[in-house]
């Protein structure tokens, strides 16, 4: 966009590639020597894998992590210009009759299945080579991966292996994120139960929260997600990442209301005595979550300000009641997510999580990228 289209928009959102580049060199560091890679699904959490995968591959990271083909051929174009040669896995397994998608992007297949495993076999068979992939074991999750039986079917009759280069046995955690739960040491004896079991190769066990579990549970491959964009890995301590987006949007009308007057859809919110409600050019098709309806604050000036009513499509309002007129004017951008209002913040205000709030943002805003 150009700098006359931001003047149009109703709101701006500023990422802040420094500040993920940051998170990730802080996750590098506490689990060295194991390697950090970098989950960027979801386009890269709703920031921007064009623009995020190249930042964090300038950094340093080799390894890229997504939940699609589609997604890791397109970390594949973001990464040809700076470090054509890292890794990108894509956790969704094979998708039927599109193993040569994956040989010609470079594409690393998590395997999580005995049929996953057997098309991948069948395919290096039939250009008598050995290709690489990634083997999923499932610990407790009930997703995706390996059950029991898949794995005592796999330990006992290596052949399944055959034309197979494992370059990593992964798990996926359910619980690391709350640290009183005994689930997470359940699946790491579990995980280390399978790779008693299992022909050597790397293992990859810790995302975000399991890296803040200990040297115990990092192996070779950390996979964090969730903080490198800024969400509290470790919740019952302060957030040890620095925020990654800010949200501001522009008032469009400020209007005096008084009782017996309502506000927004369905009426959900009643004027009391005399008011000035504010009306932001924000809703829930933008990724302002609905369930945020007369819930929380956002910040005028540095000022709380409630929200009130229904979030509509396009539109949210809020009291300034108590806000000089001179603040609270047509035209003031108002900040919606940012230091006053963290990720984690609105989430909990909205009965969700940081992830949900980051990979709901929409494609209406101008989008400014800085220190990347």
């Amino acid at each position: 966009m150009t700098s006359d289209q931001s003047l149009r928009a109703c709101a701006i959102l500023t990422v802040d590639l420094g500040a993920v580049v940051a998170n990730w060199t802080q996750l590098r560091d506490r689990v060295a020597p194991a390697e950090c890679s970098a989950v960027v699904k979801a386009d890269a959490y709703g920031l921007g894998v064009a623009r995020v995968v190249p930042a964090l591959a300038a950094a340093g990271c080799r390894t890229f992590v997504v939940a699609q083909l589609e997604e890791a051929l397109a970390v594949r174009r973001a990464l040809e210009p700076v470090a054509p040669d890292a890794q990108v896995f894509s956790l969704g397994g094979l998708p039927p009759g599109h193993e040569g998608d994956f040989l010609a992007g470079r594409i690393l297949p998590v395997l999580n299945h005995l049929g996953d495993i057997a098309a991948w076999r069948a395919f290096a068979s039939s250009r008598g080579e050995v290709l690489p992939a990634v083997i999923h074991i499932d610990t407790g999750m009930n997703r995706l991966g390996l059950g029991p039986d898949e794995l005592d079917e796999l330990a006992g009759h290596p052949e399944w292996l055959e034309g197979i280069d494992v370059r990593y046995w992964m798990t996926h955690l359910a619980c690391a994120d709350e640290f009183d739960s005994p689930m997470t040491g359940e699946q790491l004896e579990r995980f280390r139960g399978a790779l008693a079991r299992l022909p050597k190769a790397k293992a990859s066990f810790a995302n975000s929260s399991g890296i803040f579990h200990g040297a115990d549970h990092h192996f070779d491959l950390a996979r964090p997600g969730c903080a490198l964009y800024g969400v509290n890995p470790t919740p019952h301590l302060p957030n040890p990442m620095r925020g990654t987006v800010r949200l501001d949007a522009r008032l469009l009308q400020v209007r005096n209301c008084t009782a017996p007057m309502t506000v927004g859809y369905g009426a959900a919110h009643k004027v009391t005595g005399p008011a000035r409600i504010a009306t932001i050019g924000v809703g829930y098709a933008d990724g302002y979550l609905r369930s945020l309806s007369g819930k929380g604050h956002v910040f005028v000036d540095g000022v709380a300000a409630p929200i009130v009513g229904r979030i509509s499509m396009d539109l949210i309002t809020i009291d300034v009641t108590g806000l000089p007129e001179s603040v609270a004017q047509a035209g003031r951008m108002v900040e919606l997510i940012g230091p006053s209002r963290p990720v984690d913040t609105v989430a909990a205000e909205g009965g969700t999580i940081g992830y949900e709030v980051l990979t709901s943002l929409g494609q209406r805003y101008h989008r400014v990228y800085v220190g990347g």
